[in-house]
């Protein structure tokens, strides 16, 4: 059977089968454990059977905690200023509950991409940092594999007019869902076995480079050209993952779809000038043209042609921001690339191209970084931030080049694609 080929499903079938890869796929959910959902009002229907899925796979318990475009914008509009220092209180509580007791989580990310266009960005930055600084103990489990977690991305209205804004709403919607099913693998008949081999696909690639042991990374093309040093003894990932902690070994895929391998840069030898191949939405703000220059790991100047404030701002929420936490590889016959489409989201976009993130590195990229102190992560080249931001440099311009240690050259990817067998 050929898993890839799409099936004529209907589309209850096709979200049928999302939910249940969000599940099993996704999250790969324990039998016991609590599951809490971060999602859009308006995927209450995928939130329905997504619970479902979820007692069928032997939950304890199922929440779900609502998002909605309209409260976020009305309190970014509205609220005192002095009162967006302070973190949505219930959601907060629970995702630190959730950590703390090492449970699972589902975000469902549907925002508008251009939400916040019109707020003051010094307003965004303030309810930004304090949600992150809030969620704190949150982020520093996913950091580290500690939590079985997963982000998807279902269409919206507001969205899907943006990426198709000749289209009616109703049209945009339904064009939008037809593109996301193909992306994530619920178009076919057997849509986990597609995963597992995917999946598998993408271990091959993350263990060929791990072996390589690059001292660093070059990239040029599409104004790109920076050279990215890689820490000793760093690990590459992509695909599923297993957990660490008190539910340690527990398989599940954090970002559905994806298409990336990644590791983390040495915090102090990224050099050069790294530009934008894509727009980024963040925070509901829509940044265009990024062109920032390193020295020495730091971030020495960057420019937006749209968004440069909140560049700035997130680039300044604290030192670690300054500096990289990491490299993607992506290549550029990804389904998401081939789809011809600008998602305007980062879960989408990032899987269409290679990419770099500003800011915290995920601990499990260095050989021993999940156990040792903090200061010692950072002292082998590891970034500490409360910011992860990713954005695009890839595209079939880019050429990628990995250096070895003894100072040998060998290509990685030529025009955007491995340049070798995989």
């Amino acid at each position: 059977m050929t898993l890839t080929a799409p099936s004529k499903l209907t589309f209850q079938q096709k979200l049928e089968n999302y939910a249940e890869l969000a599940i099993k796929i996704g999250v790969g959910l324990k039998p016991g454990q609590r599951l809490l959902i971060g999602a859009d009002v308006e995927n209450a229907e995928l939130v329905r059977l997504v619970a479902q899925k979820a007692y069928d796979a032997g939950a304890r318990l199922v929440e779900a905690h609502w998002e909605d475009d309209f409260l976020t914008l009305a309190r970014l509009k509205n609220a005192p200023e002095e009162s967006l220092t302070e973190a949505v209180h219930v959601q907060t509580f629970a995702l630190n509950d959730v950590a703390e007791h090492e449970d699972a989580v589902l975000w469902m990310r549907s925002t508008d991409p251009d939400l916040l266009k019109d707020i003051d960005p010094s307003r965004v930055n303030k309810a930004q940092t304090a949600m992150m600084k809030a969620r704190a103990p949150y982020y520093g489990k996913v950091m580290v594999n500690a939590l079985n977690w997963c982000i998807i991305a279902p269409p919206s209205k507001a969205w899907a007019q943006r990426i198709f804004p000749h289209l009616s709403p109703d049209e945009a919607l339904e064009q939008m869902w037809d593109a996301s099913f193909k992306i994530v693998r619920a178009d076919v008949e057997n849509p986990l076995e597609a995963w597992a081999q995917h999946n598998a696909r993408l271990r091959k690639v993350r263990e060929y480079l791990t072996q390589k042991q690059y001292s660093a990374l070059e990239f040029k093309g599409g104004g790109t050209d920076l050279s990215v040093g890689l820490p000793e003894k760093h690990v590459w990932g992509g695909g599923s993952h297993h957990t660490t902690g008190n539910n340690a070994g527990l398989e599940f895929t954090a970002n559905i779809p994806t298409e990336e391998v990644w590791t983390l840069p040495h915090r102090e030898r990224v050099n050069g000038v790294a530009r934008a191949s894509k727009p980024l939405s963040y925070s509901g703000v829509l940044i265009t043209d990024i062109e920032v220059h390193f020295e020495d790991g730091r971030i020495v100047s960057a420019k937006a042609s749209k968004g440069q404030e909140v560049l700035e701002q997130m680039i300044a929420t604290d030192e670690g921001s300054h500096r990289l936490g990491e490299v993607a590889l992506v290549p550029h016959s990804s389904p998401i690339s081939q789809s011809g489409l600008l998602f305007y989201n980062t879960l989408y976009d990032e899987n269409a191209a290679s990419h770099i993130a500003i800011g915290r590195a995920y601990r499990h990229n260095l050989e021993g970084g999940v156990e040792m102190p903090l200061e010692d992560f950072v002292t082998r080249g590891g970034n500490d931030s409360l910011v992860h931001v990713d954005w695009m440099i890839g595209s079939n311009e880019i050429d990628v080049t990995g250096v070895l240690p003894g100072g040998s050259r060998e290509a990685v990817m030529v025009g955007g694609e491995w340049a070798f067998e995989v």
